[in-house]
């Protein structure tokens, strides 16, 4: 999942050390960052200022072990950058043998039939199903160090691809930014929290939207009735809109699932923003009537203008794998989400 571009996010200049930040620039290139180098000159330049801001210890150790964590999984991470990735999330005291933790196996060792990698937070129960599905080879691990023994499970274990994250909040960072699909299986409260997470992304258009399935053993009523209690509490009380069921799919049939996170990349390959444009890559282009339908279905989107279609934008130099595909291109008003969900729905019926 990879989080939006906001044209306002630009290194900022900083004069107040020096003309230009010659040193910082110069210390810079002695270490051979040719690479985004604006970029690690913004960090030193924010490292020298939290300095001079006199931050206590206790903040200063947080950001760096924070920054720490980050580069370590970027790291690890980036030798796969090419394969989709789904995350996986569910207890960690599901036994092995229980419905639940079968059909993350079978689930999981589809996924990677399908060309999917998969992610999990590295420990037992439905995480070491997952794993055990996927196999060692397809397999990442994001483990959480905690206050009593959290051991990675056996498919994981010892692999480079197994991560060890102090802070939650680092190691949700990765789960969100590094995968392509996230399924939920029966949990507790940090599967809950994940999956909450991940709708309030979405929902806001604070990450970009991805297929999110939460999926009950047959015969299991889990997820159903966590699907009620929105329907009930949540819609009935006016706290979320229709639109936003749109952004998860239940069931209870491995096949359903794996379907369903497969169909949602079968006409649409991803997104971003361009200035106020929205531009989707797409794996075909779309003939001229599904153009003139989706903007009779869809012009609520737009802020204004019409959905047309172009090729690669200038600002779109630094993904030359995807620079062939064609784009579909419109101004959108970036408020219901679950809308757009709808619309990627619509394209991949093309």
């Amino acid at each position: 999942m990879q989080i939006p571009e906001d044209p306002r996010d630009k290194p900022e200049s900083d004069k107040t050390f020096g003309a230009d930040n010659a040193g910082v620039e110069a210390l810079v290139r002695s270490y051979g960052c040719d690479h985004s180098s604006e970029f690690i000159e913004e960090m030193i330049m924010t490292a020298l200022r939290m300095g001079r801001d006199r931050l206590s210890v206790a903040d200063l150790k947080m950001i760096n072990r924070a920054l720490k964590e980050l580069r370590q999984a970027a790291r690890v991470f980036s030798p796969y950058n090419a394969f989709r990735k789904i995350a996986v999330f569910g207890s960690a005291r599901t036994d092995p043998g229980a419905p639940e933790y079968e059909a993350a196996v079978e689930f999981s060792r589809r996924m990677v039939e399908a060309g999917y990698m998969v992610i999990t937070g590295g420990g037992d129960g439905i995480m070491g199903a997952a794993q055990k599905g996927a196999g060692r080879e397809h397999s990442f691990g994001l483990n959480i160090n905690l206050p009593f023994e959290q051991r990675a499970n056996e498919t994981i274990e010892g692999d480079p691809k197994l991560v060890n994250f102090n802070y939650f909040f680092t190691r949700k960072v990765n789960f969100l930014k590094e995968t392509h699909a996230i399924a939920l299986f029966p949990g507790g409260f940090g599967t809950m929290d994940e999956g909450f997470e991940c709708l309030t992304l979405m929902q806001t258009g604070k990450s970009n939207i991805i297929p999110l399935v939460v999926v009950d053993p047959p015969g299991g009523g889990y997820w159903s009735a966590w699907d009620r209690f929105l329907r009930d509490h949540l819609l009935g009380n006016g706290l979320i809109s229709p639109d936003d069921f749109h952004f998860y799919r239940y069931t209870t049939s491995i096949e359903e699932a794996v379907e369903e996170v497969q169909q949602f990349y079968r006409v649409f390959n991803s997104y971003r923003y361009v200035g106020d444009q929205m531009v989707i890559r797409l794996n075909h282009s779309l003939d001229q009537s599904s153009l003139a339908a989706l903007n009779k279905e869809f012009a609520d989107l737009l802020m204004e203008g019409e959905f047309r279609q172009g090729s690669a934008m200038r600002a779109e130099r630094n993904e030359p794998e995807i620079a062939d595909l064609p784009r579909l291109i419109f101004q959108p008003h970036r408020r219901n989400f679950g809308r757009m969900r709808e619309l990627i729905d619509f394209l991949n019926q093309q």
